[in-house]
């Protein structure tokens, strides 16, 4: 892979995986809404190219000089849930990776491989007691709903001879951004579990979605749906208590009724329970970067030297 596009390629998960592919020589052009300020966000050499998933312009032309394209772009989830929020959600993945999909079916030259992002919410908000592999059924709520038109519209692109991946993200952690800067704001106390804090989480840091991602670009076996999770769930209690001692402050538990009053029905999302195992990765013997709880979060909480 010599040449690959990037969606996303600003956010948390994106900067990291930008960085990594210029540090293998790859050329990466980064597709944004905003070019600008993305320009001050990537690597030096980065192209940033105009993308409104509305319209055709020149990010069409970008589809059909590329190996691979990496979709991470979407709507946060993690924000109050009403109607419009919603819908933006749906739209930014669903309706967006379908346009995308287009374009790519419409290139003369298509790339072999898209790599699109996708997350365990596919499986539902509460699977208690369950493990979840990739042949699991999948879910009937919103957020379900939302990830399997996702990955329909991303599965679009494999009847154009293009291979298909879309990493089910968990709660994404590593250093400077996603879910630990939100569990770790003032108000929220640190980690704060919500209600019981019974529930299982099902996590990944930062450098195994990188990595999964990069060994997505290697290997042909890789397609599919593909967990994106560290093989070791944690309850919301387990996390928050080992949050609270890597950074010596006490985790203090925060009442569903307030969290329900702060983001709406996203509050099920946080309370609910899913234990989902990354069987495909672990056939296909992935080394794991940080496997463990206690290692991720050291790694993600490090003080900068």
């Amino acid at each position: 892979m010599n040449r690959i596009v990037v969606t996303g390629g600003t956010g948390f998960v994106g900067r990291a995986v930008v960085s990594a592919l210029v540090g293998r020589g790859i050329r990466v052009t980064v597709l944004s809404r905003h070019v600008q300020a993305a320009r001050a966000r990537v690597p030096r050499g980065v192209r940033v190219v105009a993308w409104n998933p509305s319209h055709k312009g020149a990010w069409f032309d970008e589809l059909g000089v590329v190996d691979a394209v990496i979709h991470l772009a979407g709507e946060p989830v993690a924000q109050r849930w009403t109607a419009t929020t919603k819908a933006r959600i749906d739209n930014s993945r669903g309706g967006v990776t379908r346009r995308l999909v287009e374009a790519i079916a419409a290139a003369e030259k298509k790339p072999s491989l898209l790599i699109s992002a996708s997350a365990v919410g596919i499986y539902g908000v509460d699977r208690r007691g369950e493990t979840l592999t990739e042949d699991s059924d999948v879910g009937e709520d919103f957020l379900a709903g939302v990830c399997k038109r996702w990955e329909g519209a991303a599965r679009g692109a494999e009847k154009h001879g293009v291979r298909c991946v879309q990493l089910r993200f968990g709660v994404v952690l590593g250093k400077g951004g996603g879910a630990l800067s939100q569990m770790l704001r003032p108000r929220l106390f640190v980690g704060a579990p919500i209600g019981k804090g019974d529930n299982r989480v099902s996590w990944v840091h930062r450098d195994d979605v990188v990595g999964m991602t990069l060994a997505a670009l290697d290997s042909s076996s890789w397609r599919g749906p593909i967990n994106c999770t560290s093989p070791y769930s944690a309850t919301q209690r387990e996390l928050a208590d080992q949050i609270a001692s890597v950074v010596d402050k006490p985790a203090i538990g925060l009442p569903e009724s307030v969290a329900r009053l702060a983001f709406g029905d996203m509050v099920d999302v946080l309370v609910g329970d899913s234990r989902v195992y990354p069987q495909r990765a672990v056939e296909r013997e992935y080394p794991f970067c940080h496997a463990r709880l206690t290692d991720a979060l050291e790694a993600s909480l490090a003080p900068d030297v």
